[in-house]
């Protein structure tokens, strides 16, 4: 356990710089999507009351108040999630690879280490949920902020003010990486954590027989998709619905155990067998 925390550290460590340049990034793009739709909202009310002379109790008759929903909503803050979310995704591919780039592969320091070189999986798996966790963390620290800037630049009657539960559940965007229950929580990010070693699996594949692994590990990839969505397939093809939504829950969880426990499995073998030092 001292090892794989030790692994955790190294991993993170190595990150850590860019992963602060990700969330700046990330809340700089947000305050300004702030700043830019609450300007544009009160622009348009502006016009739309000179215009029609209307006060702002007619203006306000006959169309919506801004909320913080109608500002996530706009690409300035979808952008900047899905920015995240590929550089995440991109991270799980380089934190394998780039072990390997360089004259002196710093992979070889690593499987020498006096630890199970399963550790080195575990942690790089473990690296990936912090920051996707951190992501989400800093976004639910980031909302009450940008609500309270929404309200200082927008006047008081004309907001519609809106939770930020009220916010997660409207979007689906939000809904998803902001789970509503801990049973949704443990379900999305497990379902991540395995779509991770599956992912982990195929690159470890390519590194131990390189052209002949990108084959192997596309199959591999396709095997488990094909084993985890099987069960659905099954009740609905062969069995016409035979089983209960419950039961097909703890089916699709079974497979998934069994899913993660072969490409653990396989990560082993190939960090033990296949990739020599």
């Amino acid at each position: 356990m001292k090892n794989y925390m030790k692994l955790v550290n190294f991993e993170f460590n190595r990150i850590a710089k860019l992963f602060a340049v990700l969330l700046g990034v990330t809340f700089v793009i947000q305050i300004v999507g702030v700043i830019v739709q609450s300007r544009y909202y009160l622009n348009m009310a502006n016009e739309i009351m000179y215009e029609g002379m209307l006060s702002k109790s007619q203006f306000l008759e006959n169309y919506d108040k801004i909320s913080f929903s109608q500002i996530m909503n706009s690409m300035w803050f979808l952008g900047s999630i899905w920015f995240c979310v590929a550089a995440v995704v991109f991270y799980i591919f380089i934190i394998w690879y780039r072990d390997w780039i360089g004259k002196n592969t710093f992979i070889y320091r690593l499987l020498m280490l006096p630890t199970t070189r399963l550790n080195i999986l575990f942690a790089k798996i473990t690296t990936i949920l912090i920051m996707t966790l951190g992501v989400v963390a800093i976004q639910l620290i980031m909302l009450p902020i940008e609500t309270l800037l929404m309200k200082a630049i927008v006047p008081k009657e004309f907001i519609r003010d809106i939770s930020v539960n009220e916010i997660v559940t409207i979007m689906p965007e939000f809904s998803f990486i902001i789970p509503n229950s801990p049973i949704e929580l443990v379900l999305i990010y497990g379902a991540g954590v395995l779509a991770v070693s599956i992912l982990f699996t195929a690159i470890l594949m390519e590194r131990s027989f390189k052209w002949k692994g990108i084959l192997g590990g596309l199959i591999y990839s396709a095997v488990a998709v094909g084993l985890m969505i099987s069960p659905l397939l099954i009740n609905e093809f062969f069995l016409n619905g035979f089983f209960y939504k419950i039961e097909m829950f703890v089916l699709e969880i079974i497979m998934g155990f069994l899913v993660l426990a072969g490409s653990i499995w396989t990560c082993r073998f190939l960090l033990m067998k296949k990739i020599t030092v």
